[in-house]
């Protein structure tokens, strides 16, 4: 879990990914065609970086290197850190929708 976040942590790493989930499959060349402020040399660096958390992962296509988004890292974030807030501050709302309908049907 701490190579997801570190990884998520950097602003061109999560710009890498946003392309990705746009347009999945890409080689380094298009990823950095859409990324014009990053060398080639930088991209290739975050991929590498979000490889080791398994946030991306390369299928050999000939002679190319096609890059997909791995989704499964960040929706276990999802699940072990956000949902567990999610559900209780549902839980209070609806406590609390309940609550106020039944003050209304009470006047």
């Amino acid at each position: 879990m701490d190579a997801v976040f570190k990884a998520l942590a950097d602003e061109s790493r999560r710009d890498l990914l946003d392309h990705l989930r746009a347009d999945n499959g890409q080689t380094l060349g298009q990823l950095c065609a859409g990324l014009p402020a990053m060398t080639r040399q930088a991209v290739s660096k975050h991929l590498g970086i979000l490889e080791e958390a398994n946030l991306v992962a390369t299928v050999k296509r000939g002679r190319e290197k096609l890059h997909y988004l791995n989704p499964v890292p960040i929706h276990e974030i999802g699940e072990r850190w956000i949902g567990k807030f999610e559900r209780s501050r549902l839980q209070a709302l609806s406590d609390m929708k309940n609550a106020l309908e039944q003050e209304k049907s009470d006047e």
